[in-house]
C-alpha cells in the first residue's frame, strides 16, 4: 500500500502512519487571500490551474501503474486519479457545490464536478445515508452523480470510549487550513485570550513547526501540532472548542460529543454554509470571523441548545470488503 502525498500533509502521514510506503505527489497549491473577497476570486482563478493538475495526476498515476503493481486507487477529493483498468474510488463530502453566486453558477459548477467524480468506479460520501446527514445539501444533493455513490459514515481517528487522564481543559483552540487565513485568526484569537480565565490548549495546526508567538500566553499550552492519540486526549478532557468549520475537524468533533465555536474561513463556502447548517441544527454555535469576539461567543454559547448527534457506525468496513470483493473476487464455489 502507498500513500501519494506531498509537504507538510505527507509529513503528517508519515507520523500517523510510519508502517506504509510514501510517493511524492503535488498538490494543488491553492492559497487564501486576506479577506473574503479576494479568497473567492483566488479560487476561482484556481479554476484553470486545477484543471491543468487534474491531467498531470493522470499521467503520474498512468506511470506509476507502469512501475508497480496496482489493484485500485483511493483519491480523496484528487480528479485525476483514475485509469482504465484501475478500480478507482473518489471520496468527498461536498457532491453539491455552493459559490455564492447564484443558482446558475452553482450548476454549471456541479456539472463540472460531477463530469469528473464520473470517470472514477464509485464514489464514497463520508457521510451517513439517513436525512440530511451531518453535512446536508453538501452531502445530499436533490441529483446525484451517474457514478455508483456509497455512504460510508464519517471518517475520523478520534475515538471516546475512554476517558482520558489529566486535568480539565477549559478551552481548546485548533487552528487549521492555508494561509494567510490560518495566521489571521490565530493572532485575533490570541489577542483575546489573556482576558479569559481557565486551562487554554493552543494547536496551531503546522505539523511541520512555527515560529514563536508574538504575544506571550504563559498560561496557554501551546502546540504547533499534536498526532492523533495526543489530540484526541485532549479533545476527551475539553469542555469547549473553536476551531474552523472543516468538515474533517466537525467529524472528530461529532464523534467526541465536544460542544464548539465554529468559525468558517472567510470565501471558502463550503464551510460557511456547513457552519450555519450545523448551526441551524443546534450541533455547534457558528460565528463568522469578522465578527470573532470570544467573550461574546462565551456568553452565546452559554444559552446555546447543543442537540447531540446519533451517529451511525460502521459503513467504512461494509466499503471496504466491497472494494477487496471487487479487486479480487473470491473464485465461484462448483
Amino acid at each position: 500500500m502507498w500513500i501519494a502525498a506531498m509537504g507538510d500533509q505527507k509529513e503528517l502521514l508519515k507520523k500517523e502512519f510510519p508502517f506504509l510506503s510514501f510517493v511524492e505527489l503535488p498538490g494543488y497549491h491553492i492559497r487564501y487571500g486576506k479577506n473574503r473577497a479576494f479568497t473567492f476570486l483566488r479560487l476561482i482563478g484556481s479554476i484553470p490551474k486545477i484543471l491543468t493538475r487534474v491531467k498531470e495526476e493522470g499521467r503520474w498515476l498512468r506511470q506509476f501503474r507502469d512501475q508497480t503493481e496496482l489493484d485500485a486507487v483511493i483519491s480523496d477529493n484528487r480528479y485525476g486519479l483514475w485509469g482504465k483498468g484501475i478500480y478507482s474510488v473518489f471520496i468527498t463530502h461536498q457532491l453539491g457545490l455552493r459559490t455564492s453566486l447564484g443558482s446558475w453558477v452553482d450548476r454549471w459548477a456541479q456539472r463540472l464536478h460531477y463530469r469528473l467524480i464520473e470517470r472514477f468506479s464509485i464514489c464514497w460520501v463520508p457521510d451517513w445515508e439517513r436525512g440530511s446527514g451531518l453535512a446536508g445539501k453538501l452531502s445530499h444533493p436533490p441529483r446525484m452523480p451517474a457514478v455508483p455513490a456509497r455512504y460510508i459514515g464519517i471518517l475520523t481517528r478520534m475515538e471516546g470510549l475512554a476517558q482520558a487522564e489529566g486535568s480539565w481543559v477549559d478551552l481548546l483552540v485548533l487552528l487549521s487550513g492555508p494561509e494567510p487565513q490560518r495566521t489571521i485568526l490565530e493572532k485575533k484569537v490570541l489577542g483575546q485570550l489573556g482576558a479569559f480565565s481557565g486551562k487554554v490548549v493552543l494547536v496551531r495546526g503546522l505539523p511541520g513547526g512555527g515560529g514563536p508567538l508574538e504575544v506571550d500566553l504563559r498560561e496557554v499550552e501551546v502546540h504547533d501540532h499534536l498526532p492523533a492519540r495526543a489530540l484526541n486526549e485532549i479533545l476527551l478532557r475539553t469542555k469547549l472548542v473553536v476551531a474552523r468549520a472543516g468538515y474533517s475537524t466537525v467529524m472528530d468533533l461529532v464523534r467526541l460529543g465536544k460542544k464548539a465555536i465554529l468559525i468558517p474561513t472567510p470565501g471558502q463556502t463550503e464551510q460557511e454554509y456547513l457552519g450555519k447548517y450545523l448551526s441551524d441544527k443546534k450541533i455547534a454555535f457558528c460565528t463568522k470571523q469578522a465578527e470573532f469576539s470570544l467573550a461574546n461567543a462565551l456568553v452565546e454559547v452559554e444559552k446555546f441548545p447543543f442537540v447531540p448527534v446519533e451517529e451511525e457506525r460502521n459503513s467504512l468496513q461494509g466499503a471496504i470488503a466491497a472494494l477487496l470483493e471487487k479487486i479480487n473476487p473470491s473464485p465461484l464455489s462448483i
